[in-house]
């Protein structure tokens, strides 16, 4: 691209040096820098250019331009935005994409800048019309549209009833209160992005002082509260339905045509299909795709060519009669975004970004010559290597081979070692960083290249079983060979995936076959060990390899390797041969046994091979369509915030992809969840934008890994799960706590001496039960009539029940967990009190029994989990009539004392299985001595037994 300077504003030279915002204002047809205490102040007479500018991982900076038009700004200065545009750009080195945004119609990318929102100010510098008077405050009604980017469509929406609707929501500005109106057909998403709104404009227009009314469309809500709102409108009346209009954006996305821009007029390129080498490096071209326009440039065109094609456009859509809000994005050779690429058939990513480092050197060079000083301009910050988050490593491992449906445990000594042949099932258990400290877990399978289709099924289904057993809590990931993680491989001391099987008849022929391997310290946490084929042509002088001859082992280091990569390879040969010593060797000495082993010496590679381009995060929503292709909305600039407990969202990473389930999102979209990671890759790979097998890690919320949140600045207090999204944002700006959903079961309660307020406990867990089966984020509660009422019922039954701790047993009670329960007595309490809670709720009351509590109350309970120990027998007697604390003397093998053994231990007690295991034995499954299980809570032990059948 050739540049004249003279040609470049002087408002734009040294500008993106460094990460952060610019903006300048039209005024007279020049740029003016705006001072930072102004952004995000937009006048509706007035135009700006806007740039963003982003380090990236690979350490080069990435370019946004915007140029905002006010609806009242003149065709003028609109004109002098877009060029001016151009000649930034250009100052830039002509790598930058840009957008023209219209007032109300702005790009999700460009709302992302200004959260919660923008809302733009009447009047302008350039168009004389006059600022408002902060004095005289008038009513002020906006409706709020999108789910993280937020879109008030301001042109003032007219304040009259008329305005309102049932389907979005509304914020009203008075001078002393603000007012949200959610529209009963108004999604949850939107409701509580209103709610920023309004946090935003009581703190921003109000001083934080003012009230806060929130009113639902088709309830009552408060009676004066919904009497002040009206009154505002006249009074009530019935709202008009809104009249639906088709949305023809997909349709009109098909008819796509590409134009040419020759001698200032454009000519049409007939093609069925669109393809990357249609695109002429030295022309523009302009793509239409309906709802939005493309505007390409080739890195060898001239700066007027360009201001040129801008124009064009402008004159194109209005012979066309696109509306004047259609969408205009400018992209550069070499620079095209995914939007503009997956318009065309089979965009090839070669040589992506071979451009733009000679035009920026000539624009440095020229800047140079005028005095400017223009360090960092060439080159951002330097690629740093960054250390992969790691899972706690104090942890417990376990790994099983799948073996047609079944699972068997891999032994101590081979933990590490995978065949391409077979597939594994890996769970790793580790104290969270959490302040609860509870365990957390990471369940990944992996599937060897060569292993068959059926034992890759069994592995999903085996893992998954594994999963519910542990009440869908672990982190679930599934991993492909040849595609692992960092936080996957740093599991093990060394990962080495070898050929063949596992069996002692080819182990033995192994020990006579010619082995080669190689061998590579990712980091101090991370090595790998791949078996390659024993050929010349498999070395590489940056890596260490280890061969196994018929007479020798050897450990060949490459010259490239570090003294690091050798200190590793021997490590590797401790382990795969356990008490051989192998011998080193350097390139270039090699004996010729050595040679003569790999079928003789040939050419091999002698430089380091290039490592896989780093990539920054990107999140998006995504939601299947009836099965098809995910409709994929990305979300840009992403923070904790825009994981809404809604949603499914797929965060793409360096080296993997994360769907994050949210709690209240849809049951078809937590079952389809894989799916739609599958999906999205799909959708990538055809872009070639990742591999098809690619890592995916599943994570719940509430359950995220330290792995997921270090792309956030995660605040540990916003991942408590309480509620949808907009209840907690309502409980925030209100002052008051949000409900917990979920929170622990009745009997972990018990467990941690919480006794007292089980009664609210479990008033709030049906509360929110029964608030979740509500489509209305204001439907039907536990009023606080019931609550009284229920307490009142309960507190004459429970004065008496109240555990004893178990330092000191009283006389007549027997053990149960970590505290000491009333045998006799307390069984009938227990039963009246129950049975007064199922009145008072409405819940039919059943006779007790000697035995149980009350069956309705306790199956109202079952269904949300965890109440099989609620009302546990107090009886010590096992499920085969052996005592809880009986002496057991017999020892037993784990295969005969699992639940699904074919060949059971005869006369053993059913509750008590692990204690028939020898204490060696024990050690070795559990990872702990008898005496710290059995000082462990006894839910905790019965999930340990669950995950090893024993229970």
């Amino acid at each position: 691209m050739s540049v004249s300077m003279k040609n470049v504003d002087a408002a734009f030279q040294g500008v993106g040096q460094k990460p952060g915002m610019d903006i300048w204002r039209i005024e007279n047809f020049k740029p003016i820098p705006l001072p930072k205490s102004s952004f995000g102040k937009f006048y509706t007479g007035d135009s700006y250019i806007i740039l963003q500018t982003t380090a990236l991982k690979s350490g080069a900076f990435h370019y946004d331009i915007h140029f905002w038009l006010g609806k009242d700004t003149s065709q003028d200065e609109a004109g002098a935005a877009a060029i001016k545009t151009v000649e930034l750009d250009a100052a830039l080195g002509g790598r930058a994409v840009q957008f023209r945004e219209t007032q109300g119609h702005e790009t999700d990318k460009f709302l992302t800048y200004f959260k919660p929102c923008i809302i733009p100010l009447e009047g302008g510098v350039a168009s004389g019309f006059k600022k408002v008077e902060s004095e005289k405050v008038e009513p002020r009604l906006f409706v709020v549209k999108g789910r993280r980017a937020v879109r008030i469509m301001c042109e003032q929406v007219p304040f009259s009833r008329s305005s309102l609707n049932h389907d979005d929501v509304f914020v009203l500005d008075t001078a002393s209160k603000i007012f949200q109106f959610n529209g009963a057909n108004s999604s949850i998403q939107e409701r509580g992005k209103a709610l920023e709104v309004l946090q935003h404009i009581k703190d921003t227009d109000h001083e934080g002082k003012c009230e806060v009314i929130i009113v639902d469309d088709g309830t009552l809500g408060s009676e004066a509260d919904t009497g002040q709102f009206w009154g505002l409108f006249g009074g009530f009346a019935p709202l008009v339905k809104k009249l639906s209009v088709a949305d023809d954006s997909l349709s009109a996305r098909t008819q796509r045509k590409l134009f040419c821009v020759v001698e200032g007029k454009i000519k049409e390129v007939e093609s069925a299909l669109l393809r990357r080498d249609m695109l002429d490096t030295s022309k523009c071209y302009l793509l239409d795709c309906g709802s939005e326009l493309f505007i390409w440039t080739g890195c060898n065109t001239s700066l007027d060519l360009r201001k040129a094609a801008i124009q064009i456009a402008d004159e194109y859509l209005s012979d066309q009669n696109h509306p004047q809000h259609t969408l205009v994005t400018r992209v550069i050779e070499g620079f095209e975004t995914l939007d503009f690429r997956s318009n065309f058939d089979k965009w090839p990513l070669t040589g992506q970004t071979p451009v733009s480092e000679e035009g920026r050197g000539k624009v440095a060079a020229m800047l140079k010559q005028q005095g400017v000083n223009v360090k960092g301009l060439l080159k951002a910050a330097p690629v740093k290597e960054e250390v992969p988050e790691l899972l706690n490593s104090a942890g417990k491992l376990q790994v099983w081979r799948v073996d047609g449906n079944v699972k068997s445990d891999v032994p101590l000594v081979d933990v590490g070692k995978f065949y391409d042949n077979s597939c594994y099932i890996v769970l790793y258990t580790y104290q969270g960083d959490k302040s609860d400290r509870k365990e957390e877990y990471l369940l990944c399978y992996w599937l060897g290249q060569q292993a068959s289709l059926e034992d890759k099924a069994a592995a999903a289904t085996l893992t998954n079983e594994i999963y519910l057993s542990l009440k869908d809590r672990p982190v679930q990931a599934r991993i492909f060979q040849g595609k692992e993680p960092p936080q996957f491989l740093a599991l093990f001391q060394c990962m080495c995936i070898l050929k063949g099987s596992t069996s002692p008849s080819q182990k033995e022929n192994k020990e006579n076959t010619i082995m080669l391997v190689q061998v590579r310290g990712g980091s101090r946490h991370i090595t790998q060990a791949v078996q390659v084929e024993p050929l010349a042509v498999s070395l590489n002088s940056s890596d260490c390899f280890l061969l196994q001859s018929s007479v020798k082992f050897y450990s060949w280091s490459g010259n490239l390797s570090t003294p690091e990569d050798q200190k590793v390879a021997l490590q590797v040969a401790g382990f795969l041969k356990p008490g051989v010593v192998a011998r080193p060797v350097k390139e270039g000495l090699e004996p010729p046994i050595f040679w003569s082993s790999l079928g003789g010496k040939r050419k091999y590679p002698s430089h380091r091979e290039p490592k896989d381009g780093t990539k920054d995060p990107q999140l998006f929503h995504c939601s299947l369509q009836q099965g098809q292709m995910p409709y994929v909305t990305e979300v840009f600039n992403f923070t904790q915030d825009d994981l809404l407990s809604e949603d499914i969202m797929i965060l793409d990473g360096q080296n993997a992809i994360h769907v994050w389930v949210g709690q209240h999102a849809s049951s078809n979209d937590k079952v389809q969840a894989w799916d739609i990671a599958q999906k999205y890759l799909e959708r990538a790979a055809g872009l070639e934008l990742a591999s098809r097998d690619t890592p995916v890690f599943r994570v719940l919320e509430g359950n995220e890994p330290s792995f997921f949140t270090t792309y956030f600045s995660w605040d540990p207090s916003k991942a408590i799960v309480g509620g949808d999204a907009y209840t907690r944002k309502l409980a925030a700006l209100q002052g008051r706590p949000a409900l917990i959903e979920n929170p622990l079961s009745f009997h972990h309660i018990v467990l941690n001496g919480e006794y007292g307020s089980a009664c609210d406990i479990l008033l709030s867990i049906l509360q929110n039960s029964k608030r979740r089966m509500s489509n209305s984020p204001s439907g039907s509660e536990v009023t606080s009539t019931q609550r009284a009422a229920a307490m009142a019922a309960l507190t004459p039954h429970l004065t008496s029940e109240i555990p004893q701790p178990l330092s000191s047993p009283a006389p007549g009670t027997t053990k149960i967990g970590s505290f000491h329960r009333m045998q006799t007595s307390s069984n009938s309490q227990r039963a009246a009190a129950m049975a007064a809670l199922s009145s008072v709720l409405g819940t039919p009351a059943t006779p007790p029994s000697s035995n149980h509590a009350v069956p309705s109350l306790v199956s109202k309970v079952d269904a949300l989990g965890d109440s099989d120990t609620l009302f546990e027998s107090t009886s010590s007697k096992s499920e085969d009539g052996g005592e809880e604390n009986e002496e057991i003397s017999e020892v037993f093998g784990y295969e005969r004392l699992k639940t699904s053994s074919t060949d059971p231990a005869p006369k053993i007690n059913l509750k008590r299985r692990e204690a028939y295991l020898s204490s060696e034995e024990f050690e070795k499954l559990f990872g702990i001595t008898q005496t710290q299980f059995y000082e462990m809570p006894k839910w905790k032990q019965d999930q340990r037994k669950k995950v090893l059948d024993l229970f």
